[in-house]
């Protein structure tokens, strides 16, 4: 038999199979906005969106400020009034019949107020100008014999130039521009009353009528910042009053001691004032402290700079953080932030308003990026959810 020939080497390892090899992959080029560069400028571009929204919206707002700024302090004063209306609801008094004692008293307390400011001023007024003569001569003399002198003719030439500047037009336009802006505060006046009525008697209502289209968690936060808000606009109204009494107190006696002329209506403008964190007190102190120039000399308006140094000093080291607590949980650079921003946006009532919005703007950013929500009661005066006033 014919012996079967074996393939030689050569020929078996010709018909091996070539190794399996790794596909090739294609290299997709790299967006243009998958970078660093790219991430960096889509972040920029949202945050100018956002900033460009922002600046419509209050662009928007301050065309119809004579409608936001009443609703917003009429907030407010719901807000510190809220629980004593509903003290006399759980005292067993209607709905409607807590709301319209506690206006009444409100009414009753800023009517009481204006008509002490009027009739100091007018009582008075006589007795400043006749020691306001007086004052001024012995104020020119210490500008003359002081330990920083004047020239007479300096002198002459700072008195030439207020009286030029009293008598000029632009004063006479800034008193016609006056006389507008008290129109517009009286009309704004008269509405931020109306509504804050309805906020006092219907404001479980508004409240829920705005909840109607939130559902689950989102509105369970949404009722949090509700209650957040009112805890800290009422803290903070509450707070800033006490304070503000203290600091009437102190330098309205001290006035009266002194016998500077409209002591009274002076320690009110300081209660008003020193709703304005920061600057209100000292401002009113500066105001005081011409008024005892004027009328009593460099020595005693020295006297009452002492005092409001002193108040002032007293009210941020001592009664600022035991009165006020965590209502105003801020720091003071971006109080003056907020205070700049709200004058420059307002004037007066923006300096008074910036601050506990700025306030109410930081608690609602805790409340909604925290992870887990409670909805403990924060103010055991603030009726439940899906409750109906009385």
């Amino acid at each position: 038999m014919a012996r079967a020939v074996e393939p030689s080497a050569k020929e078996s390892t010709s018909h091996v199979a070539p190794p399996l090899t790794a596909p090739t992959t294609r290299k997709t080029p790299r967006s243009l906005w998958s970078d660093s560069l790219g991430r960096v400028a889509v972040r920029s571009a949202q945050i100018l969106l956002i900033l460009a929204v922002v600046s419509v919206s209050i662009f928007a707002l301050m065309q119809i400020r004579l409608l936001v700024i009443p609703v917003l302090i009429a907030l407010i004063l719901a807000a510190a009034i809220g629980p004593f209306v509903n003290l006399l609801r759980r005292r067993g008094l209607p709905g409607g019949a807590a709301t319209a004692i506690a206006f009444i008293l409100l009414l009753t307390v800023l009517a009481g107020v204006t008509s002490i400011i009027v009739m100091s001023v007018r009582n008075q007024w006589g007795e400043l100008v006749s020691q306001a003569g007086s004052g001024l001569e012995e104020l020119e003399n210490f500008l003359l014999t002081g330990p920083f002198p004047l020239d007479r003719e300096q002198l002459e030439q700072a008195r030439t130039g207020l009286v030029e500047f009293a008598t000029s037009s632009q004063v006479r336009s800034g008193a016609i521009t006056g006389l507008s802006a008290v129109t517009e505060f009286l009309t704004g006046a008269i509405l931020m009353v109306v509504i804050l009525f309805f906020f006092l008697k219907d404001g479980s209502k508004i409240w829920e009528f705005f909840m109607r289209p939130f559902k689950g968690q989102r509105e369970q936060k949404l009722r949090r910042v509700g209650k957040r808000t009112l805890e800290v606009l009422g803290g903070y109204v509450r707070g800033t009053a006490v304070v503000a009494l203290v600091d009437t107190v102190a330098i309205g006696a001290a006035l009266l001691i002194l016998q500077v002329p409209l002591a009274i209506p002076l320690a009110i403008i300081v209660f008003i004032t020193a709703f304005i964190p920061l600057v209100g007190a000292t401002v009113a102190g500066i105001l005081a402290a011409l008024v005892a120039l004027v009328a009593n000399g460099p020595v005693v308006a020295l006297i009452v700079v002492a005092v409001v140094v002193a108040v002032n000093q007293l009210e941020g080291d001592l009664l600022q953080p035991i009165v006020m607590g965590k209502s105003l949980q801020l720091h003071a650079l971006v109080i003056l932030m907020a205070l700049t921003a709200g004058t420059i946006l307002a004037g007066i009532i923006g300096a008074v308003l910036s601050v506990p919005l700025a306030a109410v703007g930081w608690a609602i950013i805790q409340v909604w990026t925290a992870e887990d929500p409670k909805l403990e009661d924060m103010n055991p005066d603030l009726p439940p959810a899906d409750s109906q006033p009385v």
